[in-house]
């Protein structure tokens, strides 16, 4: 398996490489040379499975010869063994007339993202176990990503992780389980911005191509390949739990960076029988006016109750272009230079019916968001987070009722977000028994301001 850049102009490189290098030399992000397709006989295979099995027969093919097959069952045996407290790691549960609900938050930090991040320190060990130098990773987060990065490599030898957060833009949740990680390879770091900005803090970084050598950069947000590649496993472990391939699964996924939905996306590429994704967005509606208008077009990002989701500029949304331009990447270099120089661009007609036949979209503002969480509980007595909300907010809007399961991806625990929570129910989750004590746990981070050098200044010993 080979790895191109989107943008055309980087080293090709096989799964170790690309899961070292995080972003692409010349800006892009990395996607598969050619994506595996799975027929409809292996999908069968897959039911009844363990989730680890399932993980182990759709990680493969991405990762080649760069682990011995042993290895890499290990590997996921360990991730998804012992790092999850559910024995199905990802259940499936019925809300009745609201569809279907995917949890995807029982990993140790209580959110989707632990799925991936889990596997990704294992394999940033595998991939560094003999170098002297080791790796510094550098990540911004909306909330989510850094508490499970952190947790993923905390401790580790040859790893030193930056995180990057918007200060005071994070549920106290959220930023608690970065800032109380008391090991010498984690600094946490407060940004005076927007999530937004302290994305393209990273970006800036991973280009300064001196920078980026020095220090030995790699990524973990999701424009890491190895990321999306396995947040794909719970699309397939959930829709043949579900009647695929025999059915058709609609999947309403809470949207931020993209790098959730466009796993999806790329399961349905690969053979399994999903007929829309709906983007479920909060007020920072970008990608549901792109999928209406065809045009992407940056506003101002709004403070929501869904604090991963308030996001403008969606990274792997690029992923996504490169197949809509035919993966032609003098069509990506041109949209992404109208991104740089005016603040969004244009798609054509054709790449706008491309994005329509596989996606649907639904703005859901905090009121709907509230009313959400009340009609679920008050139904079912099941509490939902306020991203989760939003995703059933929208399955309902775009797909009242369908021919095949509408399953939501629930991407957190309502726990990492109390306040909410009790907004709409008057109810305040408990955490579990792992952090139950999370609250008065002594805090580290260093606020900085939205600079470059200051941040590379810190990295370097020199703050």
């Amino acid at each position: 398996m080979r790895y191109i850049s989107t943008r055309g102009n980087a080293p090709i490189l096989d799964f170790k490489d690309v899961t070292l290098a995080g972003l692409a030399r010349d800006g892009g992000l990395y996607v598969p040379e050619e994506l595996p397709h799975f027929s409809k006989d292996f999908i069968v295979s897959l039911k009844g499975k363990p989730y680890a099995d399932i993980a182990f027969e759709v990680i493969r093919p991405f990762v080649g010869d760069c682990i011995p097959s042993d290895d890499l069952k290990h590997m996921i045996d360990a991730t998804y063994g012992r790092a999850f407290r559910h024995k199905d790691v990802a259940p499936v549960v019925d809300l009745h007339e609201d569809g279907l609900l995917l949890e995807l938050f029982h990993g140790p930090t209580l959110a989707f993202k632990d799925f991936a991040l889990q596997l990704l320190g294992r394999l940033f060990d595998y991939f560094t176990k003999d170098q002297q130098s080791g790796i510094t990773i550098l990540g911004a987060t909306s909330g989510d990503t850094g508490s499970a990065a952190i947790e993923a490599c905390r401790g580790r030898e040859n790893v030193r992780i930056f995180m990057l957060h918007p200060k005071d833009r994070v549920s106290d949740v959220q930023r608690r389980q970065m800032t109380t990680i008391d090991e010498p390879n984690v600094t946490n770091i407060a940004v005076e911005g927007t999530f937004d900005d302290c994305q393209a803090l990273v970006k800036a970084c991973f280009n300064d191509l001196e920078f980026r050598d020095a220090v030995g950069l790699t990524a973990v947000n999701s424009i890491n390949w190895a990321r999306v590649m396995a947040q794909i496993v719970y699309y397939f472990s959930s829709a043949v739990a579900l009647g695929a391939p025999e059915k058709a699964i609609f999947y309403s996924v809470p949207t931020g960076n993209f790098g959730d939905i466009f796993a999806g996306y790329l399961a349905k590429q690969m053979g399994l029988p999903i007929d829309k994704l709906i983007i479920a967005t909060n007020s920072n509606d970008i990608l549901a006016r792109t999928l209406e208008t065809g045009e992407y077009s940056q506003q101002g990002v709004n403070v929501t109750l869904s604090p991963s989701m308030d996001i403008q500029v969606s990274s792997n949304f690029e992923r996504l272009l490169f197949d809509l331009a035919g993966r032609k990447t003098d069509a990506v270099n041109g949209l992404m230079e109208d991104l740089h120089t005016s603040g969004g661009f244009k798609l054509s007609d054709d790449q706008l019916m491309a994005m329509q036949a596989n996606f649907m979209a639904a703005r859901v503002d905090d009121k709907k968001t509230l009313e959400t969480m009340r009609s679920v509980h008050g139904k079912t007595g099941y509490l939902l987070d306020p991203h989760s909300a939003i995703g059933v907010a929208a399955m309902n809007a775009c797909l009242p009722e369908s021919d095949g399961p509408r399953v939501t991806l629930a991407t957190a625990h309502p726990a990492k977000f109390g306040a909410a929570c009790e907004e709409a129910v008057k109810v305040t989750p408990a955490l579990p028994d792992h952090m139950s004590d999370l609250l008065e746990r002594e805090e580290r981070y260093i606020s900085l301001q939205n600079d470059k050098a200051a941040l590379q200044a810190l990295m370097q010993g020199e703050g």
